[in-house]
């Protein structure tokens, strides 16, 4: 077999899974069809929005299919009349068992994470979150349970003290893309061996659940070193976030984006000091104890409060977003935390201009 003779379907939406399709259609792989989310009404005038994946197909001359419900019978007879050898999924919804049991040669998924670790909606969000030192993306085939089929190959990477999410996605991009690939060769070749997740040593399978707002608000009375990640873990999206409160009165939401870790002596907790201006003019936020405090910069008044007290703890918000009152600082919750709708804001942080669907990874 070639990779001409090779039928491929390619399942996906945001510019995760651009790159995996960028890397097929340069390879020379016979992509037949392409398969992503449809059309989604955004911005101020709510014009519909085609997803990263449909752009980059349109610009590469492939058909495209845009199934509101996958069990469709005139979507299933479309898929069925390509004559595909093999789907690839990566970013997208999940597929019902008349879709994914329909090629000769299966279908794999590329996930954010070294599975069984972090199955689910938001794997690399939870990595970060979780404090982890090391992730990566998983090859697998499709089985009934999420997440949970055999294993075709794994890349690895390390995660930085104060990497956040978007670095984490950005990187995990690419190396998906090249896994991508050599999987791909792999079942051209012939080469391709599989290995059940249950017989993978020393990794213990754990939930990457949905994110919801409660997810992000941050819970001042954590250790500094939870808090850190919890905030690197949610940046770029959907974003950690807390209410900021003066004179007895709740004056809005903060969305923090970054953190960073001080050995500075704390202070009155939950009090921003005047006299601790940062380079960038904005304020610190104080804590209190012996454990090891995390600094913010933040954009308010000298006498602002926050409401929950620090008693440990100090932080330096080094970006925000800071909304009215009657604003949500986040979506009730998203399929993946990288994957906002596409009218979410790109405020300070570019990444929310990739980050457009609201599909799984």
């Amino acid at each position: 077999m070639t990779r001409n003779d090779l039928k491929i379907v390619f399942f996906g939406t945001p510019d995760f899974a651009v790159e995996s399709l960028r890397a097929l259609v340069e390879g020379g792989y016979n992509v037949v069809s392409v398969v992503t989310a449809p059309d989604k009404p955004a911005g101020r005038g709510r014009s519909l929005q085609m997803s990263a994946v449909k752009e980059y197909a349109l610009q590469q001359g492939l058909p495209v299919l845009q199934p509101v419900r996958l069990k469709d019978e005139e979507f299933v007879e479309q898929l069925r009349s390509l004559d595909a050898q093999l789907f690839i999924v990566i970013a997208f919804r999940m597929l019902p068992e008349v879709v994914w049991t329909m090629p000769e040669l299966g279908t794999f998924n590329l996930h954010g994470s070294l599975l069984p670790r972090y199955r689910g909606a938001a794997p690399i969000n939870w990595a970060v979150i979780n404090g982890e030192t090391q992730t990566g993306v998983t090859t697998f085939f499709l089985k009934h349970e999420i997440d949970t089929g055999d294993i075709i190959d794994t890349r690895a990477i390390e995660i930085g003290p104060d990497e956040d999410a978007g670095s984490v996605y950005d990187r995990l991009m690419h190396i998906g893309a090249e896994l991508t690939l050599k999987t791909v060769e792999a079942i051209i070749n012939g080469t391709l061996t599989t290995t059940p997740q249950a017989a993978v040593d020393g990794i213990e399978p754990c939930g990457a659940p949905k994110i919801f707002k409660d997810t992000c608000r941050i819970d001042w009375n954590r250790p500094a070193q939870e808090i850190h990640n919890h905030i690197r873990g949610l940046s770029p999206y959907p974003t950690a976030w807390t209410t900021l409160h003066a004179d007895g009165q709740e004056q809005g939401t903060l969305k923090i984006f970054a953190t960073r870790l001080t050995d500075e002596p704390a202070s009155e907790p939950g009090r921003i000091r005047p006299q601790l201006r940062t380079h960038a003019g904005g304020l610190r936020r104080q804590g209190s104890g012996n454990n090891k405090p995390a600094s913010t910069r933040q954009t308010a008044h000298a006498h602002s409060r926050l409401p929950a007290r620090l008693p440990s703890d100090r932080y330096e918000i080094k970006r925000l977003n800071k909304t009215a009152n009657n604003e949500n600082p986040t979506d009730n919750h998203t399929d993946n935390a990288l994957n906002p709708p596409i009218s979410a804001r790109t405020g300070d942080c570019g990444y929310y201009k990739r980050f457009r669907t609201n599909n799984r990874m």
